[in-house]
């Protein structure tokens, strides 16, 4: 079972390194497709997420985790190679939608799967206490990883960057079209992220349990057993609330970075190294983390974060032109470190025969929580919009950061008295030395 550990890291790396990221929304642009066409595939792509998410992960803990694992690998493979050679003309459509559609089916059987596998193996030989130090070793090994397929991705989309190398080395040919070759990235990576999936093997708990003779109903019932779990146990509706409100807020930042830096006058060009920057803080959140884990309590740990991310956007509310950036800061140690917490806990909480299950209620609440704050936040503009108080959008959009904080202080005093109400900590002081 101890391979499975280094084969979930090396997994994660793989298929979260997708080249394309930076480049996204122009890419699919200079492929040939509109606006409304861009919007409609991202729109599919979280509803097929959303659909699949709870079920993959219900059936993952009736038929084996590996085999889950297994299929969101083959199914990567299979979206990049749809989107690598998906023909422009009437035919890229279509094939883009079947692209959003695989994808979209490989995150929701990826999520929790992997997770749970990797933490079983660990019970398996009695070393679960050796979660969080996999959970760190993740952190770094996924931000390096990052950092990698953001500048590598936006270098390769680059023609002008691919023409002066060609002028340096003194090469007289033609360069060709750029625009795929960060898919084509993606599509090399893809390989060994189904080979990696391939050499996991199930831990003794579960493939005892593996031979079950209606596995739908199975899964069903499972669903119905994690359900209770999650909105009855005080401890983990509490943290998935905190998460909730945490990631739906940060990663809206995130979506609109690009229009802050704009906002505060920060150069184009430097979009891309800011994005780097993201995975770098990773290193340190990872160090972060696991000090704070070893000393405080998960109330204590969730009350830090929080303060840490009001701050980030208190800040953006300033909007201070140039300097403004250090927002960066404390929102880019946000993110990682508090999926290391929710994850460690969860994990912790959660019985062995509903791990995948429950897990993937998690990137389903997450999901929801993001989608939600999108839609508020798309209205509010609208509404500044048309009051007329202010009419370019650069200003449209620095009145609109101004719901930020006012959501998240807000949202964070409910928790404080949905806490205080039911009584329910988020760990007892018997506890204290495992959280």
């Amino acid at each position: 079972m101890s391979r499975n550990i280094p084969l979930f890291i090396a997994f994660r790396v793989f298929f979260n390194a997708r080249f394309y990221y930076p480049v996204l929304g122009v890419l699919f642009l200079d492929l040939g497709l509109s606006l409304e066409q861009y919007a409609t595939l991202n729109v599919i792509w979280a509803v097929t997420i959303l659909l699949l998410e709870i079920p993959s992960g219900a059936l993952a803990d009736v038929i084996g985790r590996r085999w889950m694992v297994i299929l969101s690998g083959a199914l990567m493979v299979g979206e990049m190679t749809v989107f690598a050679f998906a023909p422009t003309g009437a035919w890229l459509f279509p094939l883009l939608v079947l692209n959003r559609i695989l994808s979209g089916a490989a995150e929701a059987c990826a999520s929790g799967a992997d997770e749970a596998l990797a933490y079983d193996s660990l019970a398996a030989e009695g070393r679960d206490e050796r979660w969080r130090s996999v959970l760190a070793n993740l952190m770094r090994w996924s931000s390096g990883g990052f950092f990698v397929a953001m500048i590598l991705g936006a270098l390769a989309f680059d023609r002008h960057f691919w023409e002066a190398a060609a002028n340096l080395l003194g090469w007289s040919g033609g360069i060709g079209n750029t625009t795929r070759w960060p898919i084509y990235l993606t599509l090399a990576t893809s390989v060994p992220a189904l080979i990696c999936a391939c050499a996991m093997r199930e831990p003794p708990a579960v493939s005892e349990s593996e031979s079950v003779r209606h596995p739908m109903r199975e899964a069903l019932g499972n669903i119905l057993t994690a359900a209770r779990f999650v909105f009855f146990d005080k401890r983990v509706r509490l943290l998935l609330l905190c998460a909730i409100l945490f990631d739906s807020l940060v990663r809206l930042f995130l979506t609109f970075g690009s229009n802050y830096y704009r906002l505060i006058a920060i150069p184009e060009f430097v979009n891309g190294f800011l994005g780097s920057s993201y995975a770098l803080l990773g290193f340190l959140a990872a160090a972060l983390a696991r000090r704070m884990a070893s000393k405080l309590t998960p109330a204590s740990v969730f009350s830090l974060l929080a303060a840490l991310i009001f701050s980030g956007l208190l800040g953006l509310c300033l909007a201070t032109p140039v300097w403004g950036v250090w927002v960066v800061i404390p929102l880019g140690l946000s993110m990682p470190m508090m999926s290391y917490f929710v994850s460690s806990y969860l994990n912790q909480w959660t019985d062995s025969a509903l791990r995948a299950t429950v897990l993937s209620f998690r990137g389903m609440a997450l999901n929801i929580g993001y989608a939600l704050a999108g839609i508020c936040f798309a209205r509010l503009v609208s509404s500044i919009r048309a009051s007329g108080s202010v009419t370019s959008e650069d200003a449209i959009f620095g009145k609109a950061l101004l719901s930020l904080p006012i959501a998240f202080a807000l949202g964070w005093i409910a928790l404080t008295l949905i806490a205080w109400l039911s009584r329910g900590k988020i760990s007892g002081a018997s506890d204290r030395s495992c959280d």
